[in-house]
């Protein structure tokens, strides 16, 4: 990061952990700020200029859910790591489904959030995203974190954009999920235990079939834009119709 310190804010209301994770990241050379309420902490992250938000779930005031949704909403390109309890399956979905980039379940291993950390930081060497790719008929516009279909269209995370990105690029093999941690995510440990590619996966179809229902798998007679490959991972099913830039 050209040396300066990446700044990260630290949303959690457990003094204990809130303490010990501002010790951590400085400990680890980063830039940490922490704030204890989920209302302060939202104003804080739309305020500021954080290379990563790490949000705990439960909070006084906004819960971590809202501050994710209101931040992906506003910051799209903010990166949001998500702390939830251990076990509840509900909250790593709802989190990834709100716009987290990733999440850790609590108790973590310090090890392993800082691998989550250096993961969502890491940018450097990552093959720049098209400012705008049309598949299928459909428009996706990176610079402006758009998905279009003729009048409709939605909101893209730039996740989702450098996800269809690197299918485009690799077109005619599948991607498995470590390759997209590996080269998506930035994972150092592609093996590293995690839902994120599945549920983004499924928030990307969800998208596709709301401005475009002809890709709707579900639907009678719809097609896949992106395909399954079971045992292998993930692939376009559509054609490049050009208009990369």
């Amino acid at each position: 990061m050209s040396g300066k310190k990446a700044q990260i804010l630290v949303v959690e209301d457990d003094p204990g952990i809130l303490e010990g994770l501002l010790d951590l990241l400085a400990f680890h050379g980063y830039a940490p700020e922490g704030v204890a309420d989920g209302n302060k902490g939202l104003s804080t992250a739309l305020a500021g200029n954080f290379d990563l938000v790490i949000l705990d779930v439960m909070l006084p005031g906004l819960d971590g859910f809202s501050i994710c949704k209101e931040l992906r909403a506003r910051k799209s390109n903010q990166a949001i790591l998500m702390l939830t309890a251990k076990g509840a399956e509900s909250d790593v979905i709802t989190g990834l489904r709100t716009g987290a980039d990733d999440y850790v379940r609590k108790p973590f291993s310090l090890s392993e959030l800082l691998a989550r950390i250096e993961a969502l930081l890491r940018r450097s060497g990552k093959a720049p995203t098209p400012d705008v790719l049309t598949i299928g008929g459909l428009v996706f516009d990176g610079e402006n974190l758009l998905l279009k279909n003729g009048e409709a269209q939605t909101s893209l995370t730039s996740r989702e954009m450098e996800i269809i990105a690197y299918l485009d690029r690799n077109r005619g093999r599948s991607i498995s999920q470590q390759e997209l941690l590996t080269e998506v995510w930035q994972y150092s440990d592609p093996d590293i235990e995690t839902r994120t590619v599945d549920i983004h996966m499924a928030k990307l179809r969800k998208k596709i079939a709301a401005v475009a229902p002809e890709f709707d798998p579900a639907a009678k007679d719809g097609n896949p834009f992106l395909r399954t490959v079971r045992g292998k991972g993930y692939q376009l099913a559509v054609e490049n119709n050009g208009n990369k830039q």
